[in-house]
């Protein structure tokens, strides 16, 4: 069947473009996903605007519309990254709008504004007016005009929020700030640590286990073989450690952000997309771009590596299933899961779209003919592999090892939803999967 490139397991949007999911809560009984929304250009000109979706299982999806538009001094240039904060039956949402002024001015040592905004709701769409809680004027003067992307949370009695920054001196750091009442914010410290770029984007600060741990995007890392592969990364950082490890290691993942389930699980959504890419992705010429990674659950061993995996709710979409033994192939459709063990070398191909190999320590990912629409390989380091999963959209594929301790994000671009696949040193079962539902009422 042709591929008319429209995902079944990934949220898009209809139109325009997509990118940094914000606002990740659980909230009056429903997950609640904004995300950053340029709804007038699938190249991501135009306004820069808040779009929702939420659902009451990761299964079911509603699309409620552009929720958050630049209209008002504060964010008349964008209504940017941001988070949400569940508190007393109300939602609350905080964001960066952007600010540029008119004149000579270069817009990171001057001319631009990034001013905290608190929204809140009731019903996680119908907002209320909207009230700036801090200015560049309160940033730390060694900042340049670059400070954005609120990430706000309870902890000890106190509300706690960072920002990422760029310094004038052009480090990324985290600012850390602290408030009794959700409205008044005092600078408490910041956070830096070298070779990790000129500025850090989307923080984000969790507890794992007994870990506590700093998620960031930081932009204008040295590139290396093995990290920093693309234009931008995300890592996180453990905080008590120092230890810095990259999310993900494929060709398209940005901005992640977290949250608590109800049942105490720390949920992780990222942009399946990063910005300026040199590769490209064919659905711009139909009318949108981009999408969110699937929901995945984040658990920490006991040397304090993060794993990270599918969401449990997602195997409700499983249907038919053949067993996986070494040396076979498959025809089967998109989209569809690849679970297994794994021996010490082994490989997967998808018959011209991209090949998987581990050997010799080492992973492989690379695209075969114009499947990747520029994208070429992508590596990882692995001392020893054990087992794999795959869930492969229409045009996008999430590859975890060793239970998600390595993760490749990519879209992909085959021609047809009928596809070949050929494993060699895997043992186990190939789904195939139904998709999600989503409904676009906004």
């Amino acid at each position: 069947m042709m591929n008319d490139l429209r995902q079944s397991l990934h949220l898009e949007p209809l139109k325009g473009w997509l990118n940094d999911p914000n606002g990740l809560c659980f909230f009056k009984g429903e997950y609640h996903v904004y995300f950053q929304y340029a709804p007038d250009r699938a190249d991501g000109g135009g306004r820069k605007c808040w779009g929702h979706f939420k659902s009451p299982d990761l299964r079911k999806w509603q699309f409620t519309g552009t929720v958050l538009f630049p209209d008002t001094p504060d964010d008349r240039n964008g209504v940017y990254s941001g988070c949400g904060l569940v508190k007393g039956g109300k939602l609350y949402l905080f964001y960066t709008g952007n600010v540029m002024e008119e004149g000579d001015h270069d817009y990171t040592t001057s001319g631009r504004g990034a001013n905290v905004i608190l929204v809140t709701t009731e019903d996680g769409h119908t907002m209320s007016e909207k009230k700036t809680l801090l200015r560049s004027s309160d940033y730390p003067d060694y900042c340049s005009c670059h400070v954005r992307d609120p990430k706000v949370w309870e902890e000890d009695g106190r509300y706690h929020m960072v920002l990422g920054a760029r310094t004038l001196d052009d480090k990324g750091c985290v600012l850390f700030y602290a408030s009794d009442d959700l409205e008044n914010w005092e600078f408490e410290e910041e956070v830096r640590t070298p070779g990790l770029g000129y500025m850090w984007e989307c923080p984000d600060v969790f507890t794992l286990g007994t870990h506590k741990f700093l998620s960031i995007s930081p932009q204008g890392a040295a590139a290396e073989k093995y990290r920093f592969q693309n234009v931008y990364s995300s890592g996180c950082l453990d905080l008590d450690t120092g230890v810095y490890t990259e999310w993900d290691n494929g060709f398209d993942f940005y901005a992640p952000q977290s949250f608590e389930a109800p049942d105490g699980r720390r949920l992780f959504i990222g942009w399946m997309g990063i910005g300026d890419i040199p590769y490209s992705n064919p659905t711009v010429g139909l009318g949108w771009q981009h999408c969110l990674t699937l929901p995945c659950e984040l658990t920490v061993r006991e040397d304090g590596k993060i794993l990270r995996s599918p969401a449990r709710e997602l195997t409700e979409l499983r249907r038919e299933q053949q067993t996986v033994t070494d040396g076979r192939s498959f025809d089967t459709q998109l989209p569809f899961e690849l679970t297994g063990d794994t021996e010490k070398e082994f490989s997967v191909v998808l018959a011209n779209v991209f090949t998987l190999v581990y050997s010799g320590g080492e992973v492989r990912l690379r695209f075969l003919g114009n499947a990747g629409c520029g994208r070429t390989v992508r590596y990882a380091r692995l001392p020893e592999c054990r087992d794999i999963r795959i869930i492969a959209d229409k045009t996008s594929a999430e590859i975890f090892l060793n239970c998600g301790e390595t993760v490749l994000s990519t879209r992909m671009y085959p021609a047809d939803t009928q596809v070949r696949l050929i494993t060699e040193g895997i043992t186990g079962t190939l789904f195939t999967l139904e998709g999600i539902e989503v409904s676009y009422d906004g």
